[in-house]
């Protein structure tokens, strides 16, 4: 695996709310994941990461979750998912 991917994440899935003008906010967290790289590549093209019933894929560059499973189902509709905090790079 390369070096530069990171060897965890925690990932937290929030609700997609909007304000009274409509524009776009996240509430607070609902559920969070200790997510593990898996040496895979996944659909998406970019690391798999596995843990706590949470499968994502996240590009390592930007941090954005390109793809995400909870407990073997699509997100549930209006849930948006996150990397939380700071990952630490594989050694």
């Amino acid at each position: 695996m390369n070096p530069a991917v990171p060897s965890h994440y925690t990932v937290v899935l929030k609700p997609q709310l909007t304000d009274e003008e409509n524009r776009p906010r996240h509430g607070a967290t609902l559920r969070s994941a200790r997510v593990r790289a898996t040496g895979e590549t996944g659909r998406s093209g970019f690391p798999r990461y596995e843990g706590e019933g949470v499968q994502a894929e996240i590009d390592p560059e930007t941090h954005a979750v390109e793809a995400v499973t909870v407990d073997g189902d699509a997100l549930p509709y209006g849930w948006i998912a996150q990397v939380s905090g700071t990952a630490r790079p594989r050694r």
